[in-house]
């Protein structure tokens, strides 16, 4: 995943690509393509090519080959998905190197998409499909290191977090709540960027952003 959220929703992260509260992108570096073509929507709704997104966003310019040996795909698959996202804007060419051995890059830090839409039908349709294949992700992540966690080190074991809250808030305090969550994390975003800012011992972690009504009863 890229580090996405959608507004209002669960998002792409692998999204990873981060829409501020009030749509606001306060984080030093982040940038961020905003999708609104439900044939992009769908177009992204892939997991090789949320996958080769965040490889872009966390490991910096990629061939498709090295894409391939790090995904463990092909590289004519890479290579195909890389080229299906640069026709939506997501990434480019960074120059150098010919077919499968050209590096490509990420064009902006983040992903984003508004929750609701245009209204369409086909939009709805398109925006459903990503975030459903977006919360696959998430949790297929999160059961991979839960299955990896009691081979991890003491430290990681106790730092990574997995439990919830149970809130009595409006919208509008919902919104404000996942500003504040994200100015506390955004500190820590140009890390993303900068390499040398990562301190010893740092790792790439996933923070997941998930709240939503829960209070739906069976008659």
């Amino acid at each position: 995943m890229d580090g996405g959220e959608v507004r209002g929703q669960a998002g792409d992260g692998e999204e990873r690509g981060q829409a501020g509260g009030g749509g606001e992108e306060k984080a030093r570096g982040r940038t961020v393509t905003r999708m609104k073509d439900p044939r992009a929507l769908r177009a992204y709704a892939h997991p090789v090519r949320m996958a080769l997104m965040g490889l872009l966003r966390t490991e910096g310019p990629l061939t498709a080959t090295r894409a391939a040996e790090l995904l463990g795909e092909s590289s004519g698959t890479c290579s195909f998905h890389l080229r299906q996202l640069a026709k939506y804007g997501l990434v480019e060419e960074a120059g150098g190197g010919t077919g499968r051995e050209k590096p490509w890059r990420a064009t902006t830090t983040s992903t984003d998409w508004d929750a609701t839409g245009d209204g369409s039908p086909e939009t709805a349709a398109a925006t459903g499909l990503l975030n459903t294949v977006i919360a696959e992700q998430y949790f297929e992540q999160l059961a991979r290191w839960l299955e990896a966690s009691p081979g991890e080190p003491a430290e990681w074991q106790e730092a990574a977090m997995l439990g919830d809250r149970i809130l009595y808030v409006t919208p509008a305090e919902l919104d404000a709540l996942r500003g504040r969550v994200r100015e506390v994390l955004d500190e820590y975003f140009e890390r993303q960027l900068r390499p040398d800012l990562r301190p010893e011992g740092a790792r790439l972690v996933t923070w997941l952003n998930i709240a939503f009504p829960n209070d739906f009863r069976k008659p």
